[in-house]
């Protein structure tokens, strides 16, 4: 089982139903293919720093598992069959990847408890 990280850019004329719609299906995916959701966030509406299918911004959402290798490709094979999709990118992660990813996730928890 490796690490990964999936980032991807959801088309901004979706609504917010049909954007948890979309993100619930590949979680979905990854889970049934027997992958171990790490982390989820949604990085909400962001404006993009060149168009992209002549949009200027799309909602951003981070996928981080843990998967057999094999099961990438079937992954990024729907998400280019999947017209709501307008960039992804995954990476596998390395063991300072994953610690930098931690320590990441711990700061945003503390800045969620801030707020809170």
């Amino acid at each position: 089982m490796n690490h990964y990280e999936t980032v991807f850019i959801l088309n901004p004329v979706l609504s917010e139903d049909q954007i948890k719609e979309t993100v619930k299906k590949y979680e979905d995916f990854l889970v049934s293919k027997g992958a171990k959701m790490i982390a989820k966030e949604d990085w909400g509406l962001k404006k993009l720093a060149y168009p992209i299918q002549n949009k200027k911004s799309g909602f951003y959402h981070l996928f981080e598992y843990q998967v057999a290798g094999e099961v990438i490709e079937p992954l990024e094979l729907e998400f280019r069959r999947d017209e709501r999709f307008m960039r992804y990118l995954t990476v596998k992660l390395d063991k300072h990847a994953i610690a930098w990813a931690e320590r990441r996730r711990e700061k945003l928890k503390v800045k969620a408890k801030a707020k809170a």
